[in-house]
């Protein structure tokens, strides 16, 4: 089983990757992006066979370690 978790800042947290990356856009002549957020994928390989155990495991995994839960918001994807 799979597990797809994609982290993102949340909301009104300054993003300053997303804004530099914004920047060298305009840069490269891309004069319609007025923002981006930038984030993280990370895929999980796991032996679970109940998706709904797998997520809760993977749950845990997220505020245990793979987000910061103060700043950040992540979502789930089993597969």
């Amino acid at each position: 089983m799979k597990a797809r978790v994609t982290i993102m800042l949340k909301d009104g947290v300054l993003d300053p990757q997303g804004e530099a990356i914004r920047h060298a856009l305009g840069g490269l002549g891309h004069k319609g992006v007025s923002g981006v957020r930038q984030g993280k994928l990370i895929e999980l390989d796991l032996d679970a066979s109940d998706p709904q155990a797998a997520r809760a495991e993977v749950v845990k995994m997220c505020e245990g370690l793979l987000a910061n839960t103060v700043i950040e918001k992540y979502s789930i994807e089993i597969a």
